[in-house]
């Protein structure tokens, strides 16, 4: 079958690229626009003028990588006037046009206009969200709240995007989304990417894409795509940003950072610098109903847990522009983390209604990340025509260390002791390393289409050791049971065609992407090895049709893969106390997702949206208790099959002049089929989710903002879920000529911002409450300094994208 699917592939392949050199019209002329950087001029406009009358044929804009062409023209006579704001108009050579001839035009340099003015102001805002068929943009700048939270809190208020109990981010659904900066995998999971979206701050974020439509260059991520955007210049200078802000909830919060840019006319040098200290509070609640032999039992769990942390995350990198259209660039990133945590456990057993005993569990965890990624890549223009080859290198190394020392004490129903303290060690560094190599080439084609292809290979060595026993006699001991060596190898090599065109009022991005995985879990302690390898195809289609200015329709099918995170793979046994314990598996599968998308997108700002989606193999925690001994055992599992069915509706409402609101409103049917082998699970259930934004511009200079967030009852694998919302509010200030700004914000005013779950499944009674900290105020300040001149096209105005624009560099 694999053997099938890899010729249909080759096949598919062979054809689009037979297809894409295939394409030929009539007269054409082509040709590419540069600065003096030798940087691309996306979005100057190119006007073909006849001869000898000047007169006007068509124009056009320049794309992302400086190409422009004009297509279907008459033979004749022709000149090339070329302008940007902030640039001298540009004239080319006469060019000849004969009949079925395409002539590719010397690339044409922009210069500096010599009485540009000095500093041009910024006058039309970015809303906080934008919306594209197949993409949501969401500007962290134009929102008061987000002002001083991290990438991880700006997502969690942002539409669509649901960021859960243990932090980890998803799009479509609750499958976790692929998380990209600037373009390139983060290669984290679990608790490290945690960490690196706690450690990001907002101010050093231009913008954050949210992608559920897909395109076969990216990553086949069943939950969506998130690409973090930093800020970086694109002007001849020195500019950047200042920022700093301090809180308190429970306990205080407070982070500094500089992100900077410096542009000369053949290198750049750009990076951030963000350092923020943090103390929070958590709590969570667990009650379990077990009847066993005529005994009818309660344990109950009050886990009260305080998390202090310093964070730096740092990012240094430069670009030389080797000649036009060809740059190499260098890029060092990471973060440290360090991190205490105090944690207070509580349990009651109570036996026919009665305080049977209770059993006291302290800790303190000291837990490090650490995480370095050097990158090398190169961007080039092969030839006039725009042909563009893109490689790069990323090695990626992470580390965790992380020692708990446990303390057990036992009381009967009256309090008194009934027995010594039981002390635990759990030991558990992770090391892990990630090299992956990507090589693209994008084709420009007639009548503004292309066609990209790119190979992509990672490796990714995981290394786990769990330490855990009691302390006998003084010493501690490593208990068999528990103590293991887990090493986990994972190789990843992918391959891709995509076709981007337009057809009168139709555009087409469509693609096929294929992926073959092969990894292999080795438990040394065990003396046992799981290894597996598979290869899937996956196809992706946007069909937009742009009936006119302001209305377009689309229709989007995309599938999707989400392999399990290494620590869901790692076999390993952790305590949670002696009644409840977790496990990884090492024979949990990915699932995959099926999606069609039907969407109506209104100027740019309103989104309505018909979609389905099919998940198989659909992993979700599983519990298994233990009736006699009161143990229960949480494991990831592929549980079964999710059929969903939604309507999302976003748009914007003007009250007034100074009263401006968005709403974001996504109804669902949710249908779930267990397998088998884990019980007989089929139920449909519905979720409502409304958020929305309220923004007042008091003056010129001040303004307000008041958001929410509601769910209703829902349901999520084989847990019950109740309803959440929570309301946010913010002031702000812009001082210093609108060069800084002064927020305010508070999050969670009425300490509703609560997980609420209760499950009846098969022997299992349980609820469970989970409380983060809530009221939380932050008095945010920021400062732009240096050139802030806009020398660039609208779109930096305004903020408006092209439709069709990708990352430069794509996985």
């Amino acid at each position: 079958m694999r053997v099938k699917f890899g010729c249909f592939f080759i096949a598919v392949l062979a054809g689009l690229f037979n297809f894409c050199y295939a394409q030929t019209g009539a007269s054409a002329i082509r040709g590419n626009v540069f600065l003096q950087n030798n940087q691309p001029a996306d979005a100057a406009t190119v006007i073909l003028l006849s001869l000898p009358d000047s007169a006007v044929v068509m124009s056009a804009l320049v794309t992302e990588q400086g190409a422009y062409q004009f297509s279907d023209i008459k033979p004749g006579n022709y000149l090339i006037l070329t302008t940007r704001l902030g640039y001298k108009k540009a004239f080319s050579k006469n060019y000849t046009l004969a009949t079925g001839q395409v002539v590719t035009a010397v690339p044409i340099i922009l210069s500096p206009a010599s009485n540009q003015l000095k500093e041009i102001s910024i006058v039309a805002k970015k809303p906080f969200i934008e919306v594209r068929p197949g993409k949501m943009v969401i500007n962290p700048a134009s929102s008061i709240i987000s002002a001083g939270q991290s990438v991880l809190d700006i997502l969690r208020q942002s539409p669509g995007v649901r960021v859960g109990n243990n932090d980890n981010v998803s799009i479509n659904g609750r499958q976790d989304a692929l998380v990209l900066i600037d373009g390139k995998a983060t290669n984290l999971t679990g608790a490290e990417l945690a960490a690196l979206l706690k450690s990001t701050q907002g101010s050093s974020i231009d913008k954050v894409e949210v992608l559920t439509g897909g395109s076969a260059k990216y990553d086949a991520a069943a939950g969506g795509i998130i690409n973090i955007i930093y800020k970086k210049g694109t002007n001849i200078g020195t500019n950047g940003t200042f920022s700093a802000s301090a809180g308190y909830g429970r306990y205080y919060k407070a982070n500094t950072g500089l992100t900077f840019n410096h542009r000369a006319a053949f290198y750049n040098i750009f990076g951030s610098y963000n350092v923020s200290a943090n103390k929070t509070w958590k709590q969570l609640y667990t009650g379990r109903g077990i009847n066993y032999a005529g005994l009818q039992s309660n344990y109950n769990t009050t886990y009260n847990s305080v998390q202090e942390y310093q964070n730096h995350n740092f990012r240094l990198g430069t670009d030389f522009f080797l000649s036009p259209g060809n740059s190499i660039g260098f890029l060092i990133s990471g973060l440290v983390n360090n991190n205490t945590f105090d944690k207070n456990n509580t349990l009651t057993i109570f036996n026919r209604g009665m305080l049977d005993s209770t059993i006291l569990a302290n800790s303190t965890i000291d837990r490090d990340i650490s995480n370095i990624n050097y990158n090398i890549n190169y961007t080039g223009v092969l030839d006039k025509a725009g042909k563009a080859l893109s490689a790069n290198f990323t090695y990626t190394r992470a580390n965790r260390h992380s020692a708990e020392y446990i303390t057990n004490r036992f009381f009967d129903g009256d309090g008194s002791v009934y027995r010594d303290p039981l002390l635990l060690q759990n030991i558990s560094p992770t090391k892990m390393k990630n090299w992956t190599a990507l090589l693209a080439y994008t084709n420009p084609l007639p009548k503004d289409a292309k066609f990209d292809a790119g190979f992509k290979f990672s490796r990714t060595v995981s290394d786990n050791n769990l330490v855990f026993g009691p302390q006998i006699n003084g010493i501690y001991t490593a208990d068999p049971a528990y103590t293991n060596y887990f090493i986990f190898t994972e190789n990843v090599g992918a391959a891709y065609v995509n076709y981007t065109g337009k057809f009168g009022k139709f555009s087409l991005d469509g693609g096929l992407r294929g992926e073959y995985t092969r990894n292999n879990g080795n438990s040394v302690t065990n003396n046992t090895q799981t290894a597996r390898n598979y290869f899937n195809v996956f196809p992706t289609v946007l069909l937009t049709y742009s009936y006119n200015d302001k209305n377009d329709y689309s229709i989007g099918l995309t599938r999707g893969i989400e392999r399990p995170t290494y620590d869901k793979l790692n076999p390993f046994l952790s305590f949670l106390d002696l009644y409840n314990y977790q496990a990884g598996n090492p024979y949990l599968l990915p699932d995959y997702s099926n999606t069609l998308r039907l969407s109506h997108t209104y100027n740019q700002e309103t989104v309505t949206s018909l979609y389905a989606t099919l998940l198989t193999g659909a992993a979700f925690p599983f519990y298994e208790q233990d009736d006699a001994s009161k143990v229960i055992l949480t494991t990831d599992v592929n549980l079964g099959r999710v059929y969903t069915y939604g309507l999302n509706l976003g748009t914007p409402f003007k009250f007034t002049s100074w009263w401006s609101s968005r709403y974001d409103i996504d109804a669902s049917y949710q249908k779930y089929v267990a397998y088998r082998q884990y019980g007989t699970l089929n139920k449909g259930t519905g979720d409502l989710i409304v958020q929305w934004w309220q923004n007042f511009a008091m003056s010129s200079n001040f303004a307000a903002e008041l958001s929410g967030r509601y769910e209703t009852a829902t349901f999520y694998g084989i847990n019950n879920v109740r309803p959440n919302y929570y309301v946010d509010a913010g002031i702000s200030k812009q001082i210093f000529n609108k060069l800084g700004k002064l927020s305010l914000a508070v999050n969670d005013i009425f300490k509703t911002n609560q997980d609420r779950v209760f499950t009846n499944y098969q022997n299992l009674d349980r609820v469970m409450t989970d409380r983060r900290e809530y009221r939380k105020v932050t008095l945010s300040f920021s400062y732009r300094f240096g050139k802030t001149s806009v020398k660039g096209a609208a779109s930096h105005v305004t903020g408006s994208e092209d439709e069709q624009k990708r990352m430069r560099l794509n996985n």
